[in-house]
């Protein structure tokens, strides 16, 4: 059986269970309006927008804070969602980073630790990726992440948007 919320840690950035009480520290970093530009829902660093993706991580069971291992700063959240262990496979994404960690070691050291954990259970891991976000797009594709399909998908609490669904197979991660 997959437990969904390991605390996660390496030199680079630490994944711990996301808590109701991170709330505050965690829309602090996600209040940047640019952070979500690209995304398919360019209005989540708003509060009342954000309330919801915050719920949603929440309630998945598998969402995690992520945080600068080195001073402990909060520079994002993660999460592990619809995982089907009959059909070998698991959904990484709702991921974002603040600005001052875009570029860096951090998004590749956390999809590691929580590719590594996974592939421990699963065979495949999957990413739902705006097809406008060619940010994510790019760094998917730089782990080795392949296009499966193109998908149009509710987020939580949110209307359909369309996304670009990647595949990363167990062993098939590109080492930088």
């Amino acid at each position: 059986m997959f437990p969904p919320q390991p605390v996660l840690e390496n030199e680079i950035v630490r994944l711990q269970p996301l808590q109701a009480d991170d709330f505050e520290q965690l829309y602090a970093a996600a209040s940047d309006p640019l952070i979500w530009e690209q995304h398919p829902n360019p209005d989540r660093w708003k509060r009342d927008v954000f309330e919801n993706y915050f719920k949603g991580a929440i309630e998945s069971g598998g969402a995690f804070l992520m945080l600068d291992a080195p001073s402990g700063a909060v520079i994002g959240c993660t999460r592990y969602y619809d995982w089907d262990e009959k059909g070998d496979a698991v959904f990484i994404g709702y991921t974002f980073l603040t600005r001052a960690y875009w570029g860096g070691p951090h998004n590749r050291a956390a999809k590691t630790l929580l590719l590594d954990y996974a592939f421990q259970y699963f065979n495949r891991v999957l990413f739902h990726v705006g097809i406008q976000n060619m940010r994510s797009r790019k760094a998917m594709e730089k782990l080795g992440a392949k296009v499966v399909r193109e998908v149009t998908i509710p987020y939580f609490g949110e209307p359909l948007r369309p996304n670009v669904e990647y595949e990363i197979r167990r062993g098939k991660m590109n080492d930088e």
